[in-house]
This record gives structure tokens, sequence and C-alpha cells, in this order.
């Protein structure tokens, strides 16, 4: 079969693999941007920047405190997640009665100055950050050489999104959060302090993007351009799985993590592209996205 494609199993599993990686950090970060727009109804520009301070954090803490990586996983988020607090409670709580667009301007702002503050301290050519122990080498499965590492990035991304899938559309707390993007007032009514879990849900949103930048910080160089390379990206799985929809952020950056993957096996000069290909393709089709509403 795959002399019939034209391919090594080795050259496909491996891209396929790839594609699972990128997915994974597809997935955690659009899922972040949709926890925020179905709530805030903001477009979160600075998300890229935040995943660029979460791989920051876990250097920081490893270079200067001699913490590890796996608390650094516990310890980085909080910290990215409590900057996110600040900045809601500061700037986008003024925004709540004006036209969106002002906070997509003063996020993309946001994002240009935490991305100059890092490149003017630490520059641009990035920093290294060592794969923990217990998940260095890997195994051969016969078809293709596993890299234990690689695996974990799949899986805790995987764990992160589900449980997070589970607590908004099982548990009162979610039923909350969805109320509230539906009636803040009437929510309020019943003696819930919605402004508190606006902010708990930007903090929590921001704290997923700064748990990604932890995972990738062994896999990609640590620097202040990496969010930038990302968020593009991670706008268009957005976009295509449907604004503000929880489950269609899950499933569409998995799936488009190995679609890209593919491309690069069959088609390489498409893979940087195809994605807004199917962008294109899916709002012609379902302005709403795939798993999305009408307005």
């Amino acid at each position: 079969m795959f002399e019939l494609l034209g391919v090594s199993p080795q050259v496909l599993f491996g891209q396929l693999l790839l594609g699972l990686i990128n997915g994974s950090f597809y997935a955690v970060l659009s899922l972040g941007l949709a926890i925020i727009f179905g709530l805030l109804n903001i477009i979160n520009f600075a998300h890229g920047a935040q995943y660029m301070m979460g791989a920051f954090v876990a250097w920081m803490l490893l270079q200067y405190a001699g913490v590890g990586y796996w608390w650094s996983l516990l310890i980085a988020p909080l910290v990215v997640g409590a900057t996110g607090i600040v900045i809601e409670r500061l700037f986008l709580s003024r925004l709540q009665n004006v036209d969106h667009l002002y906070g997509l301007l003063l996020t993309f702002g946001l994002a240009l100055i935490i991305q100059g503050v890092f490149r003017n301290e630490y520059g641009v050519s990035g920093l290294p950050y060592g794969i923990p122990r217990e998940l260095a080498g890997g195994n051969n499965l016969g078809f293709m050489f596993l890299p234990n590492y690689r695996a974990w990035v799949v899986v805790a991304a995987l764990a992160v999104c589900i449980v997070t899938w589970l607590v908004i559309e099982r548990t009162r707390l979610g039923a909350y959060l969805r109320a509230a993007t539906e009636n803040a007032t009437l929510v309020g009514a019943f003696g819930i302090n919605v402004p508190m879990l606006v902010t708990l849900t930007y903090g929590f949103g921001v704290a997923l993007a700064g748990f990604a930048g932890v995972l990738a910080a062994p896999i990609y160089a640590v620097n202040p351009n990496m969010g930038a390379d990302l968020i593009i990206v991670v706008f268009a799985v957005v976009v295509i799985g449907g604004m503000g929809s929880i489950l269609g952020s899950i499933v569409t950056g998995f799936a488009l993590g190995i679609v890209e993957g593919l491309t690069k096996v069959f088609y390489p000069e498409a893979s940087s592209t195809v994605i807004f290909v199917i962008m294109i393709l899916v709002l012609l089709v379902k302005p709403a996205g795939l798993f999305g509403r009408a307005a």
C-alpha cells in the first residue's frame, strides 16, 4: 500500500506524528481563544504572546530558580493566568460596552508590547530548554521511531482539552459560564458574581496558552517570536471550528494538524497554506464554522 502511495511508512507516520504535535498546540491554544471569545466576546490577539510567556516563565524558573519541567507545568500557567487577570481587570473590563473591535485592537497592542519587551531583553536567537530526563529517548515501533516527549505532548494536550470540555459542558460552573454568555444580567440576578466569573474565565483561557508554551519549550527554541508565528494559524483553526465553540476548537485543532502533516507528505508546497484554503472553503459553505451557530 505504501508503495502505491509512493512514500515510505517511516515518512508517512513521522509526518502524522508531527501533524498530531502541531494539532495538539492548535487545539489547546484555540480552546483558550474559544473560551475567551465565548464569554467576553473578545478576540484575544495577545494569545500568542501569552503562549510565548508560558515558555519563557518555564525557562526562567529553570534558569534562575532551578525549578524543573514538571513544576513549571503547574507554575507557569498560573503566572501567565495571573497576568491575564490583571489585563482583564485593568483594560478589558472597561471595554464591555463599546464595539468589540476595540478589544481586538487593545490585545493586539498588548501583544506587540509583550513581544517587544522580551525581544529587547533576550533577543531573537532562541533559548534552549531541555527535555525532562523522564521523557528522554523513545521507542522503536517498527514502522517508526516514537520520541517519548512527543507522545507526552499529544497525550497531555488531549487530556487538558477533554477535562476542559467536561468542566464547561457537564458541571454547574460550566452551566454558569454558558448562561452568562446568553444573559449576564439574568445570571447576576441569581446572586452570581458575573464580573468575577468573566475575569477568572479570561485568566483560565490565558493559562491554557501558558500551558501550551511550557509543552512547546523543549520542542522549539524559546524565543519572543514563537507566538507570533503560530497565532495566525490558530485563529484560522478557531474560525474553521466555529468562533466560541469548545468542541469545534478541540476537534478542528487536532484534525487540521493531521491534514497539515499529510499535506507535507503528498504536496509539501501547499503545507503552509492548506489550513487557510480549508478556512476559505468552510466560510463559503458554512460561515459560522463547522461547529458554530449562526448569529
